[in-house]
Protein backbone atom coordinates (compact mmCIF):
# COMPACT_ATOMS: atom_id res chain seq x y z
CA UNK A 1 0.00 0.00 0.00
CA UNK A 2 2.85 2.36 0.77
CA UNK A 3 4.45 1.80 -2.61
CA UNK A 4 1.12 2.33 -4.33
CA UNK A 5 0.52 5.59 -2.47
CA UNK A 6 4.02 6.88 -3.20
CA UNK A 7 3.84 5.83 -6.87
CA UNK A 8 0.50 7.61 -7.22
CA UNK A 9 1.84 10.73 -5.54
CA UNK A 10 4.97 10.71 -7.70
CA UNK A 11 3.07 10.40 -10.97
CA UNK A 12 0.58 13.06 -9.84
CA UNK A 13 3.44 15.47 -9.16
CA UNK A 14 5.00 14.53 -12.52
CA UNK A 15 1.73 15.35 -14.27
CA UNK A 16 1.51 18.68 -12.50
CA UNK A 17 5.10 19.57 -13.31
CA UNK A 18 4.62 18.53 -16.93
CA UNK A 19 1.52 20.73 -17.16
CA UNK A 20 3.44 23.68 -15.71
CA UNK A 21 6.36 23.08 -18.07
CA UNK A 22 4.22 22.80 -21.16
CA UNK A 23 2.16 25.90 -20.41
CA UNK A 24 4.75 28.41 -19.15
CA UNK A 25 8.15 27.43 -20.51
CA UNK A 26 9.75 29.43 -23.29
CA UNK A 27 13.52 29.80 -23.52
CA UNK A 28 14.65 33.24 -24.62
CA UNK A 29 17.81 34.05 -22.67
CA UNK A 30 19.63 30.96 -21.45
CA UNK A 31 22.62 30.89 -19.11
CA UNK A 32 22.35 34.40 -17.68
CA UNK A 33 21.29 33.48 -14.12
CA UNK A 34 23.12 32.12 -11.15
CA UNK A 35 22.13 28.77 -9.66
CA UNK A 36 21.17 29.89 -6.15
CA UNK A 37 17.67 31.29 -6.04
CA UNK A 38 17.61 32.08 -9.73
CA UNK A 39 14.21 32.75 -11.22
CA UNK A 40 15.16 33.17 -14.88
CA UNK A 41 13.53 31.11 -17.58
CA UNK A 42 16.46 28.73 -18.08
CA UNK A 43 16.97 28.05 -14.37
CA UNK A 44 13.27 27.55 -13.77
CA UNK A 45 13.15 25.10 -16.67
CA UNK A 46 16.19 23.30 -15.25
CA UNK A 47 14.54 23.08 -11.83
CA UNK A 48 11.28 21.74 -13.28
CA UNK A 49 12.99 19.18 -15.53
CA UNK A 50 15.20 17.98 -12.65
CA UNK A 51 12.15 17.54 -10.44
CA UNK A 52 10.26 15.81 -13.22
CA UNK A 53 13.08 13.29 -13.76
CA UNK A 54 13.45 12.54 -10.06
CA UNK A 55 9.71 12.00 -9.60
CA UNK A 56 9.63 9.79 -12.72
CA UNK A 57 12.46 7.63 -11.37
CA UNK A 58 10.69 7.46 -8.01
CA UNK A 59 7.51 6.33 -9.79
CA UNK A 60 9.47 3.70 -11.72
CA UNK A 61 11.08 2.32 -8.53
CA UNK A 62 7.74 2.16 -6.72
CA UNK A 63 6.04 0.50 -9.70
CA UNK A 64 8.76 -2.14 -9.90
CA UNK A 65 8.50 -2.63 -6.16
CA UNK A 66 4.77 -3.27 -6.49
CA UNK A 67 5.48 -5.74 -9.28
CA UNK A 68 8.02 -7.73 -7.24
CA UNK A 69 5.88 -7.77 -4.09
CA UNK A 70 2.82 -8.92 -6.06
CA UNK A 71 4.88 -11.69 -7.61
CA UNK A 72 6.04 -12.74 -4.14
CA UNK A 73 2.41 -12.82 -2.98
CA UNK A 74 1.61 -15.37 -5.66
CA UNK A 75 4.78 -17.43 -5.34
CA UNK A 76 4.70 -17.69 -1.56
CA UNK A 77 1.48 -19.69 -1.76
CA UNK A 78 2.74 -22.22 -4.31
CA UNK A 79 2.71 -25.77 -2.99
CA UNK A 80 6.15 -27.38 -2.73
CA UNK A 81 5.36 -31.05 -3.32
CA UNK A 82 6.55 -33.41 -6.06
CA UNK A 83 3.46 -33.08 -8.27
CA UNK A 84 4.59 -29.69 -9.56
CA UNK A 85 7.07 -29.97 -12.42
CA UNK A 86 8.83 -26.67 -11.82
CA UNK A 87 9.60 -26.18 -8.14
CA UNK A 88 10.15 -22.67 -6.92
CA UNK A 89 12.88 -22.53 -4.30
CA UNK A 90 12.21 -20.39 -1.21
CA UNK A 91 15.50 -18.57 -1.81
CA UNK A 92 14.09 -17.23 -5.10
CA UNK A 93 10.99 -15.91 -3.34
CA UNK A 94 13.18 -14.28 -0.66
CA UNK A 95 15.31 -12.72 -3.37
CA UNK A 96 12.25 -11.24 -5.07
CA UNK A 97 10.95 -9.91 -1.76
CA UNK A 98 14.30 -8.28 -1.03
CA UNK A 99 14.36 -6.68 -4.49
CA UNK A 100 10.86 -5.29 -3.90
CA UNK A 101 11.84 -3.78 -0.56
CA UNK A 102 15.07 -2.31 -1.92
CA UNK A 103 13.20 -0.70 -4.81
CA UNK A 104 10.68 0.71 -2.32
CA UNK A 105 13.50 2.21 -0.25
CA UNK A 106 15.17 3.71 -3.34
CA UNK A 107 11.84 5.14 -4.52
CA UNK A 108 11.21 6.67 -1.09
CA UNK A 109 14.70 8.17 -1.04
CA UNK A 110 14.23 9.71 -4.45
CA UNK A 111 10.86 11.10 -3.40
CA UNK A 112 12.27 12.58 -0.18
CA UNK A 113 15.28 14.00 -2.04
CA UNK A 114 12.91 15.76 -4.44
CA UNK A 115 11.15 17.64 -1.63
CA UNK A 116 13.98 20.16 -1.07
CA UNK A 117 14.32 20.48 -4.84
CA UNK A 118 10.62 21.23 -5.07
CA UNK A 119 11.15 24.08 -2.62
CA UNK A 120 14.19 25.19 -4.67
CA UNK A 121 11.67 26.77 -7.04
CA UNK A 122 10.82 29.32 -4.34
CA UNK A 123 14.37 30.08 -3.20
CA UNK A 124 17.40 28.74 -1.32
CA UNK A 125 16.16 29.42 2.22
CA UNK A 126 13.32 26.89 1.97
CA UNK A 127 15.75 24.32 0.55
CA UNK A 128 17.95 24.72 3.60
CA UNK A 129 15.03 24.50 6.04
CA UNK A 130 13.63 21.41 4.35
CA UNK A 131 17.05 19.74 4.30
CA UNK A 132 17.49 20.42 8.00
CA UNK A 133 14.03 18.98 8.68
CA UNK A 134 14.80 15.85 6.64
CA UNK A 135 17.93 15.00 8.67
CA UNK A 136 16.02 13.78 11.78
CA UNK A 137 13.52 11.98 9.54
CA UNK A 138 16.29 10.10 7.75
CA UNK A 139 17.97 9.41 11.08
CA UNK A 140 14.82 7.75 12.42
CA UNK A 141 14.39 5.78 9.19
CA UNK A 142 18.00 4.58 9.06
CA UNK A 143 19.00 3.90 12.66
CA UNK A 144 17.88 0.62 14.20
CA UNK A 145 17.73 0.77 17.96
CA UNK A 146 18.85 -2.29 19.89
CA UNK A 147 16.80 -3.22 22.90
CA UNK A 148 18.17 -4.92 25.99
CA UNK A 149 16.99 -8.53 26.28
CA UNK A 150 16.59 -8.23 30.06
CA UNK A 151 14.10 -5.37 29.75
CA UNK A 152 11.00 -7.59 29.72
CA UNK A 153 12.06 -9.76 32.65
CA UNK A 154 11.58 -9.32 36.36
CA UNK A 155 9.11 -6.84 37.82
CA UNK A 156 8.30 -5.36 34.42
CA UNK A 157 7.08 -8.59 32.87
CA UNK A 158 3.54 -8.33 31.50
CA UNK A 159 1.23 -11.21 32.23
CA UNK A 160 -1.60 -12.43 30.03
CA UNK A 161 -4.14 -10.79 32.32
CA UNK A 162 -2.31 -7.46 32.12
CA UNK A 163 -2.28 -7.71 28.35
CA UNK A 164 -6.01 -8.49 28.15
CA UNK A 165 -6.88 -5.63 30.50
CA UNK A 166 -5.18 -3.13 28.21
Amino acid sequence: MGSTLMATTSILLCSGLAAILSSTYSIKKPLNDTVYGAHGEFMMALKYVTLLLIFLFSFMCHSLSIRFINQVNFLINTPQHDLIAAKIPPSYVCELLEKGFVLNIVGNRLFYAALPLLLWIFGPVLVFLCSVALVPIFYNLDIVFEFDDDLGKGDHEMTREDFLSV
